[in-house]
Protein backbone atom coordinates (compact mmCIF):
# COMPACT_ATOMS: atom_id res chain seq x y z
CA UNK A 1 0.00 0.00 0.00
CA UNK A 2 1.39 3.63 -0.97
CA UNK A 3 1.73 5.87 1.63
CA UNK A 4 1.18 9.55 0.55
CA UNK A 5 4.44 11.84 1.23
CA UNK A 6 4.01 13.59 4.19
CA UNK A 7 3.56 17.51 3.34
CA UNK A 8 6.45 19.44 5.31
CA UNK A 9 4.99 22.50 7.72
CA UNK A 10 5.75 26.10 8.48
CA UNK A 11 6.80 23.69 11.94
CA UNK A 12 9.17 21.70 10.09
CA UNK A 13 10.43 24.77 8.52
CA UNK A 14 10.91 26.63 11.86
CA UNK A 15 12.27 23.27 13.30
CA UNK A 16 15.61 22.19 10.67
CA UNK A 17 15.93 26.50 11.07
CA UNK A 18 16.01 26.62 14.87
CA UNK A 19 13.78 29.64 14.84
CA UNK A 20 10.30 30.16 15.94
CA UNK A 21 7.14 30.13 13.44
CA UNK A 22 6.70 33.71 13.85
CA UNK A 23 10.04 34.09 12.41
CA UNK A 24 9.54 31.99 9.23
CA UNK A 25 6.13 34.13 8.47
CA UNK A 26 8.49 36.95 8.94
CA UNK A 27 11.17 35.68 6.58
CA UNK A 28 8.02 34.56 4.02
CA UNK A 29 6.37 37.81 4.00
CA UNK A 30 8.29 40.77 5.68
CA UNK A 31 12.06 40.16 4.50
CA UNK A 32 12.87 43.36 5.54
CA UNK A 33 12.11 42.59 9.17
CA UNK A 34 14.90 39.98 9.40
CA UNK A 35 18.50 40.43 9.56
CA UNK A 36 20.42 38.90 6.18
CA UNK A 37 21.79 35.22 8.62
CA UNK A 38 18.00 34.92 10.10
CA UNK A 39 16.57 34.76 6.34
CA UNK A 40 19.28 32.80 5.01
CA UNK A 41 18.76 29.97 7.42
CA UNK A 42 15.32 30.24 7.01
CA UNK A 43 15.04 30.01 3.20
CA UNK A 44 17.84 27.10 3.07
CA UNK A 45 15.32 25.22 5.32
CA UNK A 46 12.42 25.96 2.54
CA UNK A 47 14.49 24.80 0.29
CA UNK A 48 15.47 21.58 1.43
CA UNK A 49 12.35 20.67 3.04
CA UNK A 50 10.38 21.36 -0.80
CA UNK A 51 8.20 23.67 2.15
CA UNK A 52 5.36 25.56 -0.18
CA UNK A 53 3.34 27.99 1.84
CA UNK A 54 -0.16 27.30 2.38
CA UNK A 55 -1.84 30.17 -0.04
CA UNK A 56 -5.23 29.31 0.72
CA UNK A 57 -5.16 29.89 4.26
CA UNK A 58 -3.45 33.19 3.96
CA UNK A 59 -6.47 34.10 1.46
CA UNK A 60 -8.97 32.68 3.82
CA UNK A 61 -7.65 35.26 6.08
CA UNK A 62 -7.40 38.23 4.52
CA UNK A 63 -10.59 37.22 2.03
CA UNK A 64 -8.77 37.61 -0.82
CA UNK A 65 -6.95 34.88 -3.37
CA UNK A 66 -4.90 37.06 -5.00
CA UNK A 67 -5.64 35.69 -8.37
CA UNK A 68 -7.20 37.39 -11.33
CA UNK A 69 -9.02 35.64 -13.78
CA UNK A 70 -8.57 36.77 -17.61
CA UNK A 71 -11.40 35.69 -20.36
CA UNK A 72 -9.91 36.68 -23.98
CA UNK A 73 -11.47 34.82 -27.00
CA UNK A 74 -8.85 32.87 -28.85
CA UNK A 75 -5.32 31.30 -27.91
CA UNK A 76 -4.95 29.89 -31.43
CA UNK A 77 -2.76 32.78 -32.64
CA UNK A 78 -1.24 36.31 -31.63
CA UNK A 79 -4.14 38.69 -31.50
CA UNK A 80 -3.86 39.02 -27.85
CA UNK A 81 -0.62 37.61 -26.56
CA UNK A 82 1.10 40.92 -25.87
CA UNK A 83 -1.44 42.41 -24.32
CA UNK A 84 -2.22 39.28 -21.90
CA UNK A 85 2.16 38.64 -21.35
CA UNK A 86 2.32 42.35 -19.89
CA UNK A 87 -1.02 42.39 -17.98
CA UNK A 88 0.23 39.11 -16.48
CA UNK A 89 3.56 41.08 -15.39
CA UNK A 90 2.47 43.94 -13.78
CA UNK A 91 0.08 42.09 -12.09
CA UNK A 92 3.00 39.40 -10.92
CA UNK A 93 5.12 43.08 -9.57
CA UNK A 94 2.08 43.56 -7.58
CA UNK A 95 1.58 39.89 -5.72
CA UNK A 96 -1.30 38.60 -8.30
CA UNK A 97 -1.60 35.47 -10.05
CA UNK A 98 -3.07 35.36 -13.63
CA UNK A 99 -5.59 32.83 -14.60
CA UNK A 100 -6.74 33.04 -18.58
CA UNK A 101 -9.81 30.97 -19.95
CA UNK A 102 -10.90 31.36 -23.66
CA UNK A 103 -14.31 31.65 -24.76
CA UNK A 104 -13.41 30.66 -28.60
CA UNK A 105 -15.64 33.73 -29.57
CA UNK A 106 -18.57 31.79 -27.99
CA UNK A 107 -20.47 34.66 -25.50
CA UNK A 108 -22.12 31.45 -23.58
CA UNK A 109 -19.18 29.98 -22.62
CA UNK A 110 -17.53 33.32 -21.78
CA UNK A 111 -20.79 33.49 -19.22
CA UNK A 112 -19.53 30.12 -17.88
CA UNK A 113 -16.02 30.67 -17.54
CA UNK A 114 -16.77 33.78 -15.52
CA UNK A 115 -18.89 31.86 -13.06
CA UNK A 116 -16.38 29.48 -12.86
CA UNK A 117 -13.89 31.79 -11.89
CA UNK A 118 -15.53 33.64 -9.52
CA UNK A 119 -16.55 30.41 -8.01
CA UNK A 120 -12.28 29.48 -7.74
CA UNK A 121 -11.98 33.27 -5.57
CA UNK A 122 -10.88 35.07 -8.24
CA UNK A 123 -10.45 38.65 -6.69
CA UNK A 124 -11.57 40.63 -10.02
CA UNK A 125 -11.93 39.93 -14.01
CA UNK A 126 -10.18 41.21 -16.98
CA UNK A 127 -12.79 40.64 -20.08
CA UNK A 128 -12.42 41.79 -23.72
CA UNK A 129 -15.07 43.93 -25.36
CA UNK A 130 -18.27 45.38 -24.43
CA UNK A 131 -20.90 42.65 -26.53
CA UNK A 132 -22.02 41.01 -23.33
CA UNK A 133 -25.27 40.81 -21.59
CA UNK A 134 -26.01 42.70 -18.60
CA UNK A 135 -26.69 40.43 -16.32
CA UNK A 136 -23.30 40.06 -16.73
CA UNK A 137 -22.63 42.79 -14.58
CA UNK A 138 -24.98 42.36 -12.47
CA UNK A 139 -24.16 39.03 -11.36
CA UNK A 140 -20.27 40.61 -10.44
CA UNK A 141 -21.80 43.34 -9.18
CA UNK A 142 -23.98 41.18 -6.67
CA UNK A 143 -20.56 39.37 -5.76
CA UNK A 144 -18.30 42.40 -5.54
CA UNK A 145 -16.29 41.23 -8.19
CA UNK A 146 -14.84 44.32 -10.30
CA UNK A 147 -14.05 44.05 -13.82
CA UNK A 148 -11.70 45.89 -16.34
CA UNK A 149 -12.98 45.82 -20.20
CA UNK A 150 -9.99 46.39 -22.58
CA UNK A 151 -9.30 46.39 -26.25
CA UNK A 152 -12.71 47.90 -27.33
CA UNK A 153 -13.92 51.82 -26.20
CA UNK A 154 -17.06 52.83 -27.02
CA UNK A 155 -19.06 56.35 -26.58
CA UNK A 156 -20.84 56.94 -23.59
CA UNK A 157 -19.69 53.58 -21.45
CA UNK A 158 -19.41 53.97 -17.88
CA UNK A 159 -17.80 50.87 -17.27
CA UNK A 160 -14.17 50.55 -16.56
CA UNK A 161 -11.95 50.38 -19.18
CA UNK A 162 -8.50 50.76 -21.22
CA UNK A 163 -8.72 50.49 -25.02
CA UNK A 164 -9.23 52.29 -27.81
CA UNK A 165 -12.21 53.42 -30.24
CA UNK A 166 -11.98 50.53 -33.00
CA UNK A 167 -14.09 52.44 -35.30
CA UNK A 168 -12.18 55.57 -34.93
CA UNK A 169 -8.89 53.45 -35.39
CA UNK A 170 -9.78 52.02 -38.88
CA UNK A 171 -11.45 55.08 -40.63
CA UNK A 172 -7.84 56.50 -41.19
CA UNK A 173 -6.27 53.74 -42.98
CA UNK A 174 -9.63 52.76 -44.93
CA UNK A 175 -9.10 56.62 -45.73
CA UNK A 176 -5.88 56.06 -47.16
CA UNK A 177 -6.89 53.42 -49.36
CA UNK A 178 -9.34 55.19 -51.21
CA UNK A 179 -7.39 58.49 -51.07
CA UNK A 180 -4.53 56.17 -52.70
CA UNK A 181 -7.49 55.64 -55.45
CA UNK A 182 -8.93 52.17 -54.89
CA UNK A 183 -12.42 51.91 -55.93
CA UNK A 184 -13.68 48.22 -55.86
CA UNK A 185 -12.17 47.40 -52.26
CA UNK A 186 -13.21 44.02 -50.59
CA UNK A 187 -13.01 43.03 -46.89
CA UNK A 188 -12.41 40.21 -44.91
CA UNK A 189 -14.20 40.74 -41.30
CA UNK A 190 -14.28 38.83 -38.30
CA UNK A 191 -17.36 37.25 -37.82
CA UNK A 192 -19.39 40.84 -36.39
CA UNK A 193 -21.63 39.11 -34.08
CA UNK A 194 -21.29 38.93 -30.29
CA UNK A 195 -17.74 41.01 -31.20
CA UNK A 196 -17.71 44.85 -30.82
CA UNK A 197 -14.22 45.43 -31.81
CA UNK A 198 -14.75 43.45 -35.33
CA UNK A 199 -18.11 45.26 -36.22
CA UNK A 200 -17.08 48.07 -35.08
CA UNK A 201 -13.69 48.03 -37.76
CA UNK A 202 -16.73 46.76 -40.71
CA UNK A 203 -18.20 49.81 -39.78
CA UNK A 204 -15.53 52.02 -39.99
CA UNK A 205 -14.47 51.24 -43.56
CA UNK A 206 -18.39 51.29 -45.24
CA UNK A 207 -18.31 54.49 -43.32
CA UNK A 208 -15.25 55.64 -45.25
CA UNK A 209 -16.38 53.78 -48.68
CA UNK A 210 -20.10 56.44 -48.35
CA UNK A 211 -18.21 59.53 -47.03
CA UNK A 212 -15.97 59.11 -50.57
CA UNK A 213 -19.13 58.33 -52.97
CA UNK A 214 -18.11 54.32 -52.91
CA UNK A 215 -20.80 52.09 -53.13
CA UNK A 216 -20.70 49.34 -50.35
CA UNK A 217 -21.65 45.91 -51.86
CA UNK A 218 -22.84 43.37 -49.60
CA UNK A 219 -21.15 40.63 -51.60
CA UNK A 220 -17.71 41.67 -51.08
CA UNK A 221 -17.98 41.61 -47.44
CA UNK A 222 -16.97 38.00 -46.15
CA UNK A 223 -16.98 37.32 -42.15
CA UNK A 224 -15.09 34.54 -41.10
CA UNK A 225 -13.25 33.51 -37.77
CA UNK A 226 -9.95 34.58 -37.03
CA UNK A 227 -6.95 32.80 -38.24
CA UNK A 228 -4.76 32.29 -41.33
CA UNK A 229 -6.39 29.34 -43.34
CA UNK A 230 -9.57 31.49 -43.57
CA UNK A 231 -8.04 34.35 -44.30
CA UNK A 232 -6.97 32.47 -47.67
CA UNK A 233 -9.98 30.75 -48.19
CA UNK A 234 -11.53 34.25 -47.82
CA UNK A 235 -9.05 35.93 -50.24
CA UNK A 236 -9.36 33.58 -53.21
CA UNK A 237 -13.01 34.31 -53.03
CA UNK A 238 -13.00 38.08 -53.21
CA UNK A 239 -10.45 37.54 -56.07
CA UNK A 240 -13.09 35.67 -58.06
CA UNK A 241 -15.55 38.72 -57.80
CA UNK A 242 -16.30 40.95 -60.52
CA UNK A 243 -14.96 43.43 -60.59
CA UNK A 244 -12.29 42.05 -58.48
CA UNK A 245 -10.86 44.48 -55.69
CA UNK A 246 -8.00 46.01 -56.04
CA UNK A 247 -7.78 46.42 -52.42
CA UNK A 248 -8.56 43.80 -49.73
CA UNK A 249 -8.98 45.05 -46.19
CA UNK A 250 -8.65 42.70 -43.35
CA UNK A 251 -9.92 42.72 -39.48
CA UNK A 252 -6.50 42.19 -38.37
CA UNK A 253 -2.75 41.01 -38.88
CA UNK A 254 -3.78 37.18 -38.45
CA UNK A 255 -6.67 37.16 -41.63
CA UNK A 256 -4.16 39.34 -43.56
CA UNK A 257 -1.03 37.39 -43.17
CA UNK A 258 -3.59 34.16 -44.91
CA UNK A 259 -4.19 36.77 -47.67
CA UNK A 260 -1.36 37.36 -48.65
CA UNK A 261 -0.02 33.78 -48.13
CA UNK A 262 -3.13 32.98 -50.83
CA UNK A 263 -1.97 35.68 -53.22
CA UNK A 264 1.51 34.41 -53.52
CA UNK A 265 -0.12 30.74 -54.41
CA UNK A 266 -2.37 32.50 -56.77
CA UNK A 267 0.49 34.23 -58.36
CA UNK A 268 -1.12 37.53 -57.76
CA UNK A 269 1.53 40.05 -56.84
CA UNK A 270 0.82 42.24 -53.27
CA UNK A 271 0.63 44.93 -53.59
CA UNK A 272 1.29 45.39 -57.84
CA UNK A 273 -2.06 43.54 -58.09
CA UNK A 274 -3.53 43.70 -55.24
CA UNK A 275 -3.26 45.24 -52.35
CA UNK A 276 -3.94 44.05 -48.37
CA UNK A 277 -4.02 45.98 -45.29
CA UNK A 278 -4.74 44.43 -41.49
CA UNK A 279 -5.35 45.84 -38.23
CA UNK A 280 -3.49 45.38 -34.97
CA UNK A 281 0.08 45.27 -35.50
CA UNK A 282 1.45 42.36 -34.09
CA UNK A 283 4.50 41.08 -34.57
CA UNK A 284 3.51 38.57 -37.68
CA UNK A 285 2.78 42.75 -39.40
CA UNK A 286 6.64 43.02 -40.06
CA UNK A 287 7.52 39.63 -41.05
CA UNK A 288 5.22 38.95 -43.39
CA UNK A 289 6.26 39.86 -47.35
CA UNK A 290 5.49 41.90 -48.32
CA UNK A 291 5.05 43.80 -44.75
CA UNK A 292 1.85 44.43 -43.73
CA UNK A 293 0.27 48.11 -43.51
CA UNK A 294 -2.04 48.26 -40.60
CA UNK A 295 -3.05 50.28 -37.25
CA UNK A 296 -0.63 49.57 -34.76
CA UNK A 297 -2.49 49.10 -31.12
CA UNK A 298 -0.65 49.82 -28.08
CA UNK A 299 -1.10 46.26 -26.64
CA UNK A 300 1.69 46.49 -23.87
CA UNK A 301 0.74 49.52 -22.56
CA UNK A 302 -3.04 48.43 -22.72
CA UNK A 303 -2.23 45.16 -20.67
CA UNK A 304 0.23 47.32 -17.89
CA UNK A 305 -3.05 49.91 -17.59
CA UNK A 306 -5.51 47.06 -17.11
CA UNK A 307 -3.42 45.55 -14.23
CA UNK A 308 -3.46 48.89 -13.06
CA UNK A 309 -6.94 49.43 -12.74
CA UNK A 310 -8.18 46.17 -11.87
CA UNK A 311 -5.66 46.05 -8.67
CA UNK A 312 -6.64 49.71 -7.65
CA UNK A 313 -10.25 48.21 -7.99
CA UNK A 314 -9.91 45.25 -5.76
CA UNK A 315 -7.47 47.11 -3.01
CA UNK A 316 -10.06 49.92 -2.83
CA UNK A 317 -7.88 52.39 -4.20
CA UNK A 318 -10.06 53.00 -7.21
CA UNK A 319 -13.22 53.97 -8.54
CA UNK A 320 -14.23 53.35 -12.33
CA UNK A 321 -11.66 54.29 -15.21
CA UNK A 322 -12.22 55.07 -18.42
CA UNK A 323 -8.83 55.25 -20.30
CA UNK A 324 -8.79 55.86 -24.35
CA UNK A 325 -5.31 55.01 -26.07
CA UNK A 326 -4.27 56.37 -29.23
CA UNK A 327 -3.58 53.88 -32.21
CA UNK A 328 -1.73 54.78 -35.64
CA UNK A 329 -2.19 53.76 -39.36
CA UNK A 330 1.54 51.85 -40.15
CA UNK A 331 2.41 52.12 -43.62
CA UNK A 332 4.29 49.19 -44.84
CA UNK A 333 4.71 47.57 -48.58
CA UNK A 334 1.64 45.92 -48.81
CA UNK A 335 -0.49 48.86 -49.76
CA UNK A 336 0.18 51.13 -53.10
CA UNK A 337 -2.20 52.84 -55.62
CA UNK A 338 -4.04 50.57 -57.74
CA UNK A 339 -2.72 49.94 -61.38
CA UNK A 340 -3.93 52.34 -63.87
Amino acid sequence: MNRQPSIPTLEDVAQAAGVSTATVSRCLNEKEKVSKSTLSKVMEAVENLGYTPNFNARAMAARRSNTIGAIIPTMENAIFARGIQAFQVALHEKGYNLLVSSNVYRPELETELIKSLVSRGADGLLLIGHSRDSETYQYLERRGIPSVLAWSMQPGQTHTCVGFDNRASMHPLADKVIELGHRHIGVISGIVEGNDRAQSRLEAIKDSMTAHGLTVDPDMIIQTFYDLDNGSIAFEQLMQKVPTPTAVMCGNDVLAAGAIAKAREMGIKVPEDVSITGFDDIELAKHVYPALTTVHVPHREMGRRAADLLVDLIEDRGSASIIQLDTEVVMRDSLSPPKT
